[in-house]
């Protein structure tokens, strides 16, 4: 009995010393309930209701500006989609439309990168709700050699570049970066 239960206590211990797990930054997850910021590489929808000519799909610049019509550049990056609809209303308003009525709404969103052990790394366009295993079955799966119990995420948060360890059930953000790594044996 002695033998088998040091065997047992022996390879408890070598598996919770192999767990390569970390836990991932606070600020992941407390990104995730806040309301969606805009940046470069975002399409907006915006509508001017009453103005046709004005209502379009703007495109987001690598400065973080778009142009729109009348008013010219208005910097977007950082802005929430109702923040950005109340700066282009009050510019409207100054001189231009009585009482316009704007409404904004993501169009587009910026892409995820996805590299590491996957069969087609590269770029691609980002879906609401995508989960970290949904980004990796778009890049193709995982390869034979990955690592599939979690990955490295990067991810911009308030300005700062944030960069640790997720599980493949993470929720990832527009403009994310996934890595997926080789597993040992």
């Amino acid at each position: 009995m002695r033998p088998r239960l040091l065997a047992v206590i022996a390879g408890l211990t070598l598996l919770t010393s192999c767990s390569s797990y970390k836990k991932p930054e606070p600020a992941f997850h407390e990104e995730l309930v806040q309301p969606y910021t805009l940046a470069a590489s975002d399409e907006v929808r915006i509508i001017v209701f009453g103005q046709a000519d004005l209502s379009n799909t703007y495109k987001i610049d690598q400065g973080g500006s778009l142009a729109f019509p009348l008013i010219g550049q208005i910097n977007a990056t950082g802005k929430t989609p109702k923040q950005l609809a109340s700066m282009i209303r009050a510019r409207l308003k100054n001189g231009f439309i009585r009482d316009p009525d704007v409404s904004v709404e993501v169009a587009v969103y910026r892409p995820i990168f996805i590299m590491g052990e996957v069969r087609n790394a590269g770029q691609y366009a980002y879906l609401p709700g995508m989960t970290v295993q949904n980004a990796v079955a778009t890049a193709g799966g995982f390869t034979a050699r990955a690592r599939q119990q979690d990955v490295d995420l990067t991810r911009q948060i308030g300005g700062e570049i944030a960069s640790g360890p997720a599980p493949i059930t993470a929720p990832v953000r527009p403009g994310d970066t996934l890595y997926v790594h080789e597993r040992l044996f």
